[in-house]
Order: C-alpha cells, then sequence, then structure tokens
C-alpha cells in the first residue's frame, strides 16, 4: 500500500463515546489536500438468536466549511429537545419488558375485581350433591 494509503487510513486524533448497545467514534482525518475534517461513527451491536453478533455502522463527514452552521443547528436541536422533554431518558419504553403507569393501574383494578368476584361465591362441597 502507498504511503498516501496508509496516511488516508490514519485518524489524527480520535475519541469514543461508548453508550449502551451505540459506540460512537469521532475521528479527525485527513483530506488529499492534508486539511482535516471530522467523521462521526454510530456503531450499533446487535445479537443474533445464536448468541452470535453483528455490528451496524453508519458515518458522517463533517468538513470545515460545514462547522459553524452543525454547530448551531446541533445546539437549537438539543436545546428543543431538552426544554420540550427535560433529561429524563424514557427509553426504557422499548424494552420487551417495559411496563407503562396505566397498566400498573389496570392490572391492579383487575386484581382487585377478581378477588372481589371471588370473594361473592359461596363454598359448595360436591359430597352434598
Amino acid at each position: 500500500m502507498s504511503d498516501y494509503g496508509m496516511m488516508d487510513k490514519e485518524e489524527i486524533y480520535s475519541k469514543v463515546l461508548r453508550a449502551g448497545r451505540r459506540t460512537y467514534f469521532f475521528d479527525v482525518r485527513a483530506t488529499k489536500a492534508g486539511d482535516y475534517y471530522l467523521t462521526i461513527t454510530e456503531s450499533k451491536k446487535f445479537t443474533n438468536d445464536d448468541g452470535s453478533f453483528h455490528y451496524k455502522k453508519h458515518k458522517i463527514y463533517l468538513y470545515k466549511e460545514d462547522f459553524t452552521e452543525f454547530r448551531e443547528i446541533l445546539v437549537e436541536m438539543t436545546d428543543y429537545i431538552i426544554n420540550e422533554k427535560g433529561e429524563e431518558v424514557i427509553s426504557e419504553r422499548h424494552q420487551k419488558d417495559f411496563k407503562r403507569e396505566d397498566d400498573f393501574v389496570a392490572q391492579e383494578a383487575k386484581t382487585t375485581e377478581d378477588t372481589q368476584s371471588t370473594d361473592s361465591f359461596t363454598d359448595i362441597s360436591f359430597d352434598d350433591i
């Protein structure tokens, strides 16, 4: 492989953010002209039925001429989300065993109803028949 090919693959500066099943890679790389740009890669781990796993990756290339507008919009959007929904994470709702508050109320009412309905029965002995 040529020296350029090796340089092209090399990250100049990198940071990693691990976030549950997702990992974000922030890598500064060099253009052919020697200028720098940023790649942001999201890597998400998926487990197969047989226990093996694989990763899906998505990459964004961000060049210096877009930094200012990108930063402004990113700040605006993240501020909007925090202002509208707060900082509490509600992603548990997407988990298979998540129970909503109204599910608990409905289950509690059903349990109470079942208890009340069985209390109204008279005990019968089949020996009496």
